[in-house]
């Protein structure tokens, strides 16, 4: 394992495959500006930034580090709180001296983690010459808990980051270029180098193995049968940090070329199974805005940018977010295996029970396809939750009308956090289908069908019966919004109606709606 920390070169070959990035900054470093508050990715005191070359360029996100295994950062650049300012020439980071200056640290703990996210922040302002609102810096602390309550400053510090870099750099001039933030991320030519480097090094083959392919994949996972596929590992590693399970080898599936990024073929949408919901949400952004804006609602931006769509589905939880989208979208997956084989499942078909699917033994999910034209329907997402940011769904509601005229000719209901698995509701489905859309009465059989077919769970997030309520309102909520209804929403990104018209302008123009 190779990884430049900070501005320095390391390399260790001698930790279990789960030891996180955590303990290897505060244990092996001794670097404790990172700090432990949680184990489990809720509270962003770990937040680390990392980066990697992409086309050339260091492109830097922040991550948990309590649940990163140290060993997927091979490769990278790996910064931490210590490196931002130089005690030497007494400069700090835009994020630092805003946060001192509008009196955003109590008592400090949460602090160099929220110091980090606004620091990414900043910097990717920088690199893309945008400029800092609100909406981001809540977006970038969204996985920063403050327990000193102390968010109105720490959003006024963030909102002045850029006008105190500017202010530093009308003082100084020309001599700003020797400040150590200026460029810390974005143009750093000597890490550049030494990332570089690294990239033409073979890695040998360990306890974390990374395969760059499905054929190199496909031999690790035949040589290594017992070895836990793992990608953004942002649920896996809560075996390690809250079970104290300890893992064997780990077969990383971040870095297998053929299932990565979104593709576009006229035809459908293939989404490789590592993408990470970070990735899909800035693809979606203009295209599907109501998938962008459930995005915004799972989990924070750190663990956004490790988790995957493929971890999320595999995992096989009652309570995950994307599976009820892929539900109503009629996703079907690629399933490959160690004898290089593929077969094609629809996800109707994937679960088979609590936590339990049809995944062979040796096998994994590749990739999801999504047909364009039924992308181009109508389709709303709803997540009912206790808390905006980072929280889990009381209920979970995904829902795709199809229409020809003004007749409903489809529907789906996919609802997850109600039972055993994400589940569809059949009998309210078939009572909406080859109705008129605006048929009240059709309505009303549809939720009275639903509360027959369904029996929710009863837990510590809500109750059976207001989890039942709940869902019967969101479907007469989608109903009213198919109807033209300008339904309130209080969730997530908001969609302008630029966005909206854009999303759904196919239906005019006999275009898909992703041109």
């Amino acid at each position: 394992m190779k990884f430049v920390l900070n501005d320095k070169l390391i390399e260790d070959n001698t930790l279990p495959s789960d030891f996180t990035a955590l303990r290897y900054l505060r244990e092996k470093l001794g670097l404790t500006g990172t700090k432990e508050g949680c184990a489990s990715g809720d509270c962003g005191a770990c937040t680390l930034l990392v980066g990697a070359l992409e086309g050339g360029e260091l492109k830097y996100t922040t991550l948990n580090s309590c649940i990163t295994p140290i060993q997927s950062l091979s490769g990278k650049h790996v910064v931490s709180v210590e490196y931002l300012s130089d005690a030497k020439k007494g400069a700090l980071h835009p994020a630092q001296q805003t946060m001192v200056d509008c009196h955003g640290s109590q008592c400090g703990f949460c602090t160099p983690g929220i110091v980090l996210s606004l620091a990414s922040l900043y910097e990717y302002s920088q690199t893309a010459e945008t400029e800092i609102d609100r909406e981001a810096v809540c977006d970038a602390i969204s996985g920063n808990l403050c327990r000193c309550t102390g968010y109105r400053p720490i959003i006024d510090a963030g909102l002045s980051m850029q006008k105190t870099a500017m202010q530093k750099k009308d003082m100084q001039g020309a001599a700003i270029a020797d400040e150590p933030y200026v460029e810390l991320m974005s143009k750093n030519s000597d890490v550049k180098a030494k990332l570089e480097s690294l990239r033409t090094e073979v890695q040998p083959a360990t306890n974390y193995l990374q395969p760059q392919n499905l054929a190199e994949l496909a031999q690790a996972k035949s040589q290594y049968p017992d070895a836990t596929l793992i990608a953004g590992g942002t649920d896996l590693m809560l075996e390690n940090t809250q079970r104290f399970h300890d893992f064997g080898t780990l077969i990383d599936l971040s870095q297998v070329t053929e299932m990565q990024g979104i593709q576009d073929d006229g035809v459908a949408l293939t989404i490789g199974a590592s993408t990470t919901y970070s990735e899909l949400e800035d693809f979606s952004k203009s295209r599907y805005p109501h998938i962008y804006t459930l995005l915004s609602r799972i989990a924070s931006r750190q663990i956004r940018n490790r988790g995957t769509i493929g971890g999320n589905v595999a995992n096989a939880s009652p309570i995950a977010d994307l599976p009820p989208l892929l539900l109503a979208l009629n996703s079907d997956m690629t399933l490959a295996s160690v004898d290089g084989t593929t077969r094609v499942v629809n996800i109707n078909d994937f679960y088979q029970g609590y936590k339990t699917t049809v995944l062979a033994e040796r096998e994994w999910i590749a990739s999801f396809a999504i047909d364009l034209t039924t992308l181009a329907n109508f389709h709303r997402f709803y997540k009912v939750s206790k808390r905006m940011e980072d929280d889990i769904s009381s209920v979970m509601l995904a829902v795709r009308f199809e229409t020809q005229g003004d007749n409903i000719s489809d529907v789906r209901f996919a609802f997850g956090g109600m039972a055993a698995t994400p589940i569809r509701a059949l009998k309210a489905e078939a009572a909406l289908t080859n109705v008129a859309i605006a048929d009240e009465q059709a309505l009303t059989k549809a939720i009275e069908c639903l509360r027959n077919e369904l029996s929710p769970m009863s837990d510590m997030r809500a109750s059976s019966k207001y989890r039942l309520d709940m869902a019967c309102n969101l479907v007469k909520k989608a109903w009213l919004e198919l109807n033209g209804t300008n339904v309130p929403s209080f969730s997530g990104h908001p969609v302008s109606d630029e966005l909206m018209t854009l999303g759904y302008e196919i239906k005019s123009k006999g275009e898909s709606a992703h041109a």
